[in-house]
């Protein structure tokens, strides 16, 4: 009994590391947005900085949560939804800093958007649950979004950096796509459609530790 409770409690502490760094991105969001209304342009350096530590919580509770053996489904979709939340509310405080940046890129940003909406859609009405593909043409888009959004949040400039984070956006998203059509079943951590391809072959794949974190 006493050795049940020890690993029960051995468990939880493992599984509060990467829970923590989700509950740290989602909550850093609406402080972002908090931070933009209150300070306006003379916080820009604290945001960028704020959102690079979101970032690096997003990379690091995948790899800490496997390397301790605790990820599941369950934590997987709600580091999808985390990552969303919070990569909108970083949307918000280039708005709020740079409008006339956004309204530039009206038809680019409304097409990623839609985009975005559609990979629910798509995933939704053949599995009946969200995507959390964690794909690797996924990840080098959020990348992309990061260099943007330092570009616009702290210089006011969005330029190739933007265009660049549109355009992977764009590959991104139809990868995304082709992954939901070719999974017979739905799952978590698929790298790429080519792998997706391969499972509705039957073939089994490998998963890199490191960048399905």
């Amino acid at each position: 009994m006493k050795l049940s409770l020890l690993l029960l409690e051995l468990f939880i502490m493992k599984a509060k590391t990467p829970l923590l760094l989700i509950i740290f991105r989602l909550v850093l969001g609406p402080i972002l947005i908090g931070l933009t209304y209150k300070y306006g342009n003379t916080i820009r350096t604290e945001l960028v900085i704020l959102i690079i530590l979101g970032l690096l919580s997003d990379i690091f509770d995948g790899i800490i949560a496997r390397k301790m053996n605790v990820s599941s489904e369950k934590f997987r979709r709600m580091d999808s939804q985390t990552d969303l939340v919070f990569w909108l509310c970083v949307s918000w405080c280039a708005w709020l800093l740079n409008p006339e940046i956004i309204k530039n890129n009206t038809f680019s940003i409304s097409l990623l958007i839609a985009m975005e909406v559609l990979t629910y859609v798509f995933s939704i009405s053949k599995f009946g649950k969200e995507t959390c593909t964690h794909a690797l043409l996924s990840k080098l888009w959020g990348l992309t979004l990061l260099v943007a959004f330092v570009s616009i949040i702290g210089f006011g400039y969005g330029g190739l950096c933007l265009y660049i984070a549109i355009v992977f956006g764009i590959i991104g998203h139809i990868d995304v796509y082709l992954i939901i059509y070719f999974l017979p079943k739905w799952e978590h951590d698929v790298p790429s459609c080519y792998h997706a391809y391969l499972i509705k072959k039957g073939v089994s794949i490998s998963r890199n530790k490191l960048f399905n974190g």
